[in-house]
């Protein structure tokens, strides 16, 4: 299993905005629609249909996750529309539904997640071992580091939309 090492913090700014002031410089954008089939306190599983904003592309992924905070465990693999359509439907359940821009800032890789069913953008960033993590001074304009709290992940995000 692949760890995933990142660190999250609460946005304030605007894309656009770092943007034009060359703050950071935009790579890609992708429309994310993610449904979780499984949730439990240290483990999900989820699936996730990425379409390409700039050409349309679709792409299929079927992801497990296992632990909390600041380092997971993580597999995730390639799944065709059909299953994912299957999957979904089977479920009938909200999907929770975002845009993510990936960034560079200063040479480094950023990953910023608007999302469109509550007021929220999320700014990640990965790291290779969980003492480069702890070592990281993020910037102030990155906002409050919101990685050890749980009503920002995603999985409470969802549970809150399927309630509604």
């Amino acid at each position: 299993m692949a760890m995933e090492i990142e660190r999250k913090f609460l946005l304030q700014e605007t894309v656009e905005r770092l943007a034009e002031q060359g703050i950071i410089h935009i790579v890609s954008e992708q429309r994310i629609e993610q449904t979780y089939l499984a949730l439990d306190v240290d483990q999900e599983l989820r699936v996730r249909k990425i379409t390409n904003v700039a050409t349309g592309e679709l792409t299929f992924t079927h992801t497990f996750k296992q632990g909390n905070g600041l380092a997971r465990e993580e597999i995730e693999y390639s799944i065709n529309e059909s299953i994912y359509e299957q999957v979904v439907n089977a479920f009938q359940a909200v999907p929770l539904t975002k845009n993510r821009v990936t960034a560079e800032w200063n040479d480094t890789v950023i990953e910023i997640d608007i999302y469109d069913q509550l007021k929220l953008t999320v700014l990640e960033i990965e790291f290779e071992s969980e003492s480069e993590a702890h070592a990281f001074d993020a910037p102030e304009w990155f906002g409050k580091d919101i990685s050890d709290e749980r009503q920002y992940s995603n999985k409470t995000v969802w549970r809150e939309l399927q309630k509604k």
